[in-house]
């Protein structure tokens, strides 16, 4: 497809940022699954999932970076900062390195060992070892030489028998050796030894497989995987047992002269004499089902990353307080599903399977985000319901919240607080019933309010698969099999609810039903020419646009139907294909693609998420892909997107993926009903300033004419939803001089008008 939206990003080795970086896009990660951490005198650094953060000891002032900043969305495995040159180094588990500029935060995207001609399985990076200004880089397959001046790879040394790869964990240089911690033993060799791309040059030392190594007041020490602590003699050229551990340790390290071993449970603290000054539990911490995956001092605080929890800070004197010193953020960074307005935001993570499989069951908590920040709600907080997949708030009430579980029920939320969990007990939803009358399987997944308040549930699997929670609290239920021939084997993808009434349902099986009330009529539209035109029965999004037009997305392609306001007089409705021309041929608009969301912004533009190849959005009739936003070429830290939803005020697009959460600031907010409301800001414009001026709460179609005090007119466009965008030229020629200018602005009708004003400083 040539209509897509490019930009310039990587050469060879090299990764220049993503230009429009600064001004559209934002980030929402978490934090809280610690990867790696790292140290200068006063800042530690600490690797999430596919997130940074560091914290400056003295100020407490915290900075995070994310793929928005030039991170890849890539899992994360270890992290080093280099006090010399004040740089820090990330490593990836696929063998990506992205050394940071902490002067400037510029970043170099290092490719070479995703490049080398190698298993992808083996080339995760575990350990960073800086010795006189080159970085030993310690990987599944090896040891990688990298020079942090230059930023040039240098030897590959294959340590196994036989010059075999061989997953090394560690390094440390000890009295003018390399010492290297791996799968298959403790193996060494001379650092000045100009030849140690030979395996032969590195003897074993010890057998079995080990953890870490490093060195502590002039000594040498060791961990293997059952946990072992061993010191080397220098004498007996071998490792001898120094304490046994009573679980398998995960991590080793020295920080502010203290030695530190992580198990998953318990930290433990030894001093230069290796004397053991403190032994920390997880049980310690506050917070429930603590993890442990590594730890550190600096100066008198202990540091310690958790799987879950993020990162905590103790006092090294043995004090009983644990603060957590985690940035602020969603509870995971897989956020399958999310539900906006234009005040909040909540987010819930309980995935299925592409077939609609929960299991195994997942056990999170739920997300909220507003101006006032995160506030996240613990597993232990909603009841017992597991695989919460969607969650829908009330548009009434913003303080009720509903969260669909696709194994519990329907959970209630209300302000802020889960009150009910609504199963086959207490309402009127149902379980399946194929796993026997002990089994309860309550599947509810897609929900929509009709304009009356009354909310409309999908209930998988079973014969009266919609339901409906009246204003009155009763519940009342409508059976499938008048539509769907086996509604026993279907599960439900989203659903919307148009003008008239009518409710969209996409089904796993049976393409998409429309049912209204009135008259209890169903219809469907499923594959077939006669039968709905539909590419395939599995449907798994549905949305409305302003041109009453239903877009489909299944799992081979897109549909249109072109009209819903039909929907009791049309037999068979049928939906058809957007065919685009490209090279003058005509094609299918995302052909065969597995569409995973639809969302249509104030300008009737069509964001489209796909499961494996990122974002696309385009225009009201689909003719022209805008933007086509991937992990290659836009801050997306996964081709898959899970789920979009837009502030209709701000035209914020948030987009869900597998790996985090991002928003792209675009300007396509919802039409306002009148020009009351009508702003504009930054104004004043100052003269540092880089965007674009946007004029907002208008009318859709509004003329908005921008002249100069004399009259002289400088600008003229017609908005197409809420908001339009002027960049301060005369007609894109060259930018308008200081003053103030006049905005007048008129419905399409010329019945409602009008004026404001904006000051241009330069």
């Amino acid at each position: 497809m040539k209509k897509f939206f490019s930009l310039i990003l990587l050469f060879t080795g090299m990764f220049l940022g993503f230009a429009q970086s600064d001004l559209s896009w934002q980030g929402y990660f978490s934090y809280s699954e610690i990867k790696d951490i790292s140290q200068a005198p006063n800042t530690v650094f600490a690797a999430s999932e596919n997130a940074l953060f560091s914290k400056n000891t003295g100020t407490n002032i915290i900075k995070t970076t994310t793929t928005v900043d030039g991170l890849s969305g890539e899992t994360i495995s270890t992290i080093y900062h280099s006090t010399a040159l004040n740089k820090t180094v990330v490593g990836y588990e696929n063998g990506l390195i992205i050394v940071i500029n902490e002067q400037d935060g510029s970043m170099l995207r290092i490719v070479d060992i995703i490049n080398k001609k190698l298993s992808p399985t083996i080339k995760k990076i575990n350990h960073f070892l800086e010795h006189q200004g080159i970085l030993y880089v310690s990987c599944d397959f090896g040891i990688v030489q990298f020079n942090l001046s230059t930023m040039q790879f240098g030897d590959t040394y294959f340590i196994g028998d036989g010059g075999t790869e061989m997953q090394v964990h560690q390094m440390a240089f000890f009295n003018g050796y390399f010492y290297a911690a791996t799968s298959s033993g403790i193996r060494r060799a001379l650092a000045t030894n100009p030849n140690l791309i030979d395996y032969n040059q590195w003897e074993t030392l010890a057998s079995a497989s080990w953890i870490g190594i490093t060195t502590l007041n002039q000594e040498l020490y060791a961990v293997n995987a059952t946990g072992a602590i061993q010191k080397y003699n220098a004498v007996t050229n071998a490792f001898v047992l120094f304490s046994q551990l009573p679980n398998p340790a995960i991590d080793m390290r020295v920080g502010a002269g203290i030695m530190v071993v992580s198990t998953p449970s318990t930290l433990y603290l030894y001093n230069g004499q290796m004397i053991l000054l403190r032994e920390l539990s997880a049980n310690q911490i506050p917070e429930t089902n603590i993890t442990f995956t590594c730890a550190t001092v600096i100066g008198d605080t202990v540091y310690i990353g958790t799987q879950e929890n993020g990162l905590f800070t103790t006092a090294l004197n043995g004090s009983s307080v644990f603060e957590n010193s985690t940035p602020s953020g969603p509870l995971r960074n897989n956020i399958f599903a999310l539900d906006l307005t234009p005040s909040v935001l909540w987010a819930v993570y309980g995935e299925f399977a592409g077939d609609y499989n929960p299991f195994p069951l997942d056990s999170y908590g739920i997300s909220k985000y507003n101006k006032e920040g995160w506030l996240n709600i613990p597993y232990e907080s909603v009841l017992g319901a597991q695989t919460i997949g969607k969650v829908i708030v009330n548009p009434i009430n913003e303080n009720q919240v509903y969260a669909s579980s696709f194994f519990s029920g329907l959970l209630k939320i209300e302000n802020d607080v889960p009150t009910i969990l609504f199963n086959q007990t207490n309402s009127g939803l149902e379980s399946l019933t194929f796993g026997g009358p002990n089994n309860v399987d309550i599947r509810i997944n897609a929900t929509a309010f009709d304009k009356s308040g009354n909310l409309w549930v999908t209930n998988s699997r079973i014969k009266n698969g919609l339901k409906v929670l009246r204003t009155n609290g009763q519940w009342q239920s409508y059976a499938m099999d008048k539509i769907l021939d086996v509604p026993e084997e279907n599960n439900y993808g989203a659903i919307v609810i148009d003008k008239n009434g009518t409710k969209w349902l996409a089904t796993s099986e049976g393409g998409v039903v429309g049912f209204n009330e009135n008259g209890a009529a169903f219809k469907k539209m499923t594959v077939g020419a006669d039968t709905g035109n539909l590419p395939i029965s599995n449907v798994r999004t549905v949305a409305l646009d302003t041109r009453s037009q239903l877009w489909i997305g299944t799992s081979k392609g897109l549909r249109v139907l072109n009209s819903v306001n039909n929907f009791l007089s049309d037999t068979p409705l049928k939906a058809n294909p957007v065919i685009i021309i490209d090279d003058n041929l005509p094609q299918e608009l995302l052909f065969e693609q597995f569409i995973t969301s639809i969302v249509v912004d104030g300008a009737n533009n069509k964001w489209i998420g796909t499961a494996d190849a990122g974002l696309f959005l385009v225009s009201p009739n689909g003719q022209e892909t805008k933007y086509h936003f991937t992990t290659s070429n836009s801050p997306l830290p996964s081709n898959t997107i899970n789920d979009i939803d837009i502030n209709g005020i701000t035209g914020e697009v948030f987009i869900a993926t597998s790996k985090g959460m991002i928003s792209f600031k675009g300007v396509a907010t919802k039409a306002n009903d009148d020009l009351s409301k009508a702003y504009v800001y930054p104004n004043p414009v100052r003269p540092d300033f880089q965007g674009t001026v946007k004029i907002a709460g208008l009318l859709d179609k509004a003329n908005v004419k921008i002249t100069d005090v004399g009259g002289n007119l400088v600008y003229e466009t017609t908005s197409e939803g809420g908001t339009i965008e002027w960049d301060t030229t005369a007609f894109g020629k060259y930018k308008v001089a200081s003053g103030v200018y006049m905005i007048f602005i008129s419905a399409q009708d010329g019945v409602e008008t009008t004026i404001k004003k904006v000051m241009i400083i330069r």
